[in-house]
């Protein structure tokens, strides 16, 4: 589905700032709650920016790829925030690669107890002068029927853009340094399902990917996109139990698209927010030290 973003402003929409929040990692949980008081505080401080749209790119909640209770949670506790918002599932949300999790593959089943919260794996959303594609990360390059179906609107979202810039919004980084790259990491999208997406785009790359999954703040240009990774509003993972591939910080990112096709970003850091490190906080996810170099 293609839809518009009805703009409050009283502007004409050619000469319109389109603002755009994005946040990420919020791994809330009701049974959990270490990192409510960060998305409270990030919550508030939205509010206050009162932007057009909030993206949430992935891992909304502790772990709803197990608990319907975390899932149901962190995504009401999304819409309390009084702000149209776009889901997408991030592994914690909907399970991963089996390669990198087999306890928690992303498969039938948790993709449906996704759907039931959030009926659409994807978005497209037009504003002046951009179309954004607004993707579920974990489900590419899959046999699923809801990958064929994100597939097909990723195909018509391109060929039917009649002119506007494209930004595609996802949890995983499509890669570290190059589109290329044979490296895999848990971090990124695996060479395949890159492959997958670049193909879907047939060379007609985005001008801006976003994304999260990392826990931490980078901005580059790879492959001629613009590459920007949203820091997690939850907690940071230290060295050396994850590299530092950007800036390791919390907060979130305001996005303004320009009906001309130019785009600027800025990282918001909120005062008052409290900088997890991953390992001090145990009752989270167990004690990280046994997992090597990796990841949340």
């Amino acid at each position: 589905m293609i839809a518009s973003l009805c703009l409050s402003q009283s502007s004409e929409s050619q000469n319109m700032t389109v603002r755009i929040a994005q946040i990420s990692d919020t791994h809330l949980s009701a049974s959990k709650p270490v990192f409510e008081r960060n998305f409270d505080i990030i919550a508030e401080d939205l509010r206050r920016l009162a932007p057009d749209l909030v993206i949430h790119t992935g891992d909304i909640s502790l772990d709803g790829a197990d608990s319907d209770e975390d899932l149901s949670h962190a995504i009401r506790r999304q819409r309390e925030i009084g702000i149209d918002v776009v889901l997408l599932a991030g592994n914690h949300d909907v399970g991963d690669d089996p390669s990198f999790n087999p306890r928690q593959p992303a498969n039938t089943e948790r993709l449906a107890r996704w759907m039931r919260h959030v009926p659409q794996t994807g978005r497209i959303i037009d504003i002046p002068g951009w179309r954004l594609i607004c993707i579920d990360a974990l489900i590419l390059g899959t046999d699923l029927i809801e990958a064929n179906a994100q597939d097909e609107m990723i195909r018509t979202a391109i060929t039917s853009a009649a002119g506007r810039k494209l930004a595609l919004f996802l949890h995983k980084p499509v890669c570290d340094e190059a589109l290329d790259e044979t490296v895999r990491h848990s971090r990124f999208l695996t060479p395949q399902r890159r492959a997958h997406l670049l193909a879907l785009f047939a060379g007609t790359l985005p001008e801006v990917i976003s994304c999260g999954h990392v826990h931490q703040y980078r901005d580059g240009v790879i492959g001629g996109s613009r590459h920007i990774w949203a820091p997690a509003t939850s907690f940071m993972i230290s060295d050396p139990w994850q590299p530092g591939f950007g800036a390791k910080t919390v907060g979130y990112l305001e996005h303004a698209f320009e009906a001309d096709g130019t785009h600027t970003h800025r990282l918001v850091t909120v005062r008052g927010l409290s900088h997890h490190d991953l390992l001090h906080v145990p009752e989270a996810y167990g004690d990280i030290r046994r997992w090597g170099q990796g990841g949340a």
